[in-house]
């Protein structure tokens, strides 16, 4: 599935790595690894055994996401335009 012809709604082309992910560790009795989430795309999750493979889960859930809400007729919501600072 490709980004190409999914727009958000300030009319630039829709790029699953623009969003914020959170991301939490998972309990051993939900399973254990991490879940990731895109608190813009409502219902967006993902999960994985590392942070990483939950990113990558996510983001191609968030794919998904925007192709259903524009086959449904709904506005794909852009990204925050706040820039992510990384502790080193």
């Amino acid at each position: 599935m490709d980004n190409s012809n999914v727009t958000v709604s300030d009319g630039s082309l829709f790029d699953p790595t623009a969003y914020e992910v959170v991301l939490r560790p998972l309990g051993a009795s939900e399973g254990g690894g991490w879940l990731a989430t895109i608190p813009a795309l409502p219902g967006c999750t993902g999960d994985g055994e590392t942070e990483m493979e939950a990113i990558k889960d996510v983001r191609l859930a968030a794919l998904e996401w925007a192709h259903a809400a524009m086959n449904d007729g709904e506005r794909v919501p852009a990204p925050s335009t706040q820039k992510a600072v990384a502790a080193e």
